[in-house]
């Protein structure tokens, strides 16, 4: 045995290698793959969906759904995607099951898209409960821009929901309703009186229009949703090529004395954005912006008058487009942003939010969209080179079916650890 003294007198070279000898064997062990059986990824897999560790009686049924049976001992882990994973990651997002997927997983990963701050500290509102029931009730997602819905929350003692307030939604999230079960389905024109051909799914919630729909010019409404719903900010979608006729009178031709600015930049984003946005000619949110993330007001649709807001600001150039109505025009329909994949089955114009909801939601692009960010919520990174193949399936699933909880289960099945 070496004492002290030897220590003490030990060459310090032989002390170094010995050190360096360590870290290397540490190093190794840490680069050998780590091998998770059943129990690890079911484990892993209710954690990423529902946000909380299963309890053991759920933990069993999710082991023997990715065996197919009582797991033998020493089970090796299934391959990513499998069916059992899937089956698993149905239970996982079964509310009776996993209702925090629901309550918490779900509720987080909507309530940013709900806000220009894009914070996930801001109130439940019947955007985000509307999110939750479509994905609940596997209702088809290609039609969140476009439907006559709306969630509301089926429990006593809570404010009726109403269109100049979020106190139904903010009170049953005080109470610490269970979303996973008292969610109900409604109609816009039925809750909020919105006419049924004005309404556009999530685009005429109140939550959507208190935050985009807001002084301004209602360009913000178009922008947010092409970062919610395309995963793309307008800087990405500039396109300076578009003819360059509906572009309001409020945006100066030579602003800061220089023209050059308006046709290399300014261009890029009106002559798609300002032919479009014409859809929500007809809406307003009157009010002001309140001490919270939620503003306060009251939703309005003037069916054939113009909001003033699409007026201001004339001066700034007499001759451009004055908006007379919500007609609305595709113009990337030509361009680089043709590449977004929009449907051939569609005309490419129309009138009013829901037929522009509908334009919207029919692209590729609005369906890659999603499939990317839940596999970024449920793998806890961004697609990378090689998962490129696992996203076009899933995104074909998506087009297939519009069902985003499958979606869910289709990630969570495919990076489960190995």
């Amino acid at each position: 045995m070496t004492s002290r003294t030897d220590e003490a007198q030990m060459p310090v070279s032989r002390m170094r290698w010995l050190a360096l000898a360590g870290w290397l064997l540490l190093l190794a062990l840490l680069a050998l793959p780590a091998h998770a059986g059943p129990n690890e990824q079911a484990k892993r897999i209710y954690e990423r969906l529902a946000g909380v560790p299963p309890s053991a009686t759920v933990l069993t049924q999710m082991e023997t759904a990715i065996c197919g049976g009582p797991c033998p001992a020493g089970a090796a882990s299934a391959a990513p995607g499998s069916a059992g994973l899937i089956a698993a990651a149905a239970i996982a997002t079964d509310p009776k099951t996993g209702p925090t997927f629901y309550n918490v997983t779900l509720k987080n990963w909507v309530v940013p898209w709900t806000n220009r701050d894009q914070t996930v500290f801001a109130p439940l509102n019947d955007y985000v409960a509307t999110v939750i029931g479509m994905v609940r009730d596997d209702v088809a997602f290609n039609t969140a821009l476009s439907a006559d819905l709306v969630y509301t929350v089926n429990s006593g003692g809570l404010p009726p929901p109403s269109n100049s307030n979020n106190n139904h939604y903010a009170t049953a999230e005080a109470n610490g309703i269970d979303l996973s079960t008292a969610l109900t389905p409604n109609t816009q024109s039925a809750v909020y009186g919105t006419p049924t051909a004005a309404t556009a799914g999530l685009l005429t919630t109140y939550a959507a229009e208190a935050a985009f729909f807001i002084k301004g010019t209602n360009r913000a409404m178009f922008r947010f949703t092409m970062i919610n719903h395309f995963c793309n900010d307008m800087q990405t979608l500039m396109d300076t090529t578009r003819p360059t006729d509906r572009i309001r009178q409020d945006v100066a031709r030579s602003p800061g004395g220089d023209s050059r600015v308006y046709l290399q930049t300014c261009v890029g984003c009106h002559s798609g954005m300002d032919p479009m946005a014409q859809a929500f000619a007809y809406y307003n949110f009157n009010g002001t912006v309140g001490p919270g993330v939620m503003n306060t007001g009251t939703m309005e649709y003037t069916p054939g008058q113009v909001q003033p807001k699409y007026l201001i600001n004339s001066a700034n150039f007499p001759f451009g487009f004055v908006t007379p109505d919500d007609s609305w025009s595709n113009r990337w329909r030509g361009g680089i942003n043709a590449s977004l994949g929009w449907s051939s089955a569609l005309p490419g114009s129309g009138n009013g939010a829901k037929s522009l909801g509908t334009e919207l939601e029919s692209a590729s692009a609005f369906a890659q969209c999603q499939v990317t960010k839940v596999f970024q919520a449920v793998c806890f990174r961004a697609p990378l080179s090689t998962d490129q193949a696992t996203i076009t399936a899933l995104t074909a699933s998506f087009q297939a079916g519009s069902k985003l909880k499958s979606v869910f289960q289709q990630a969570a099945a495919a990076c489960p650890g190995q």
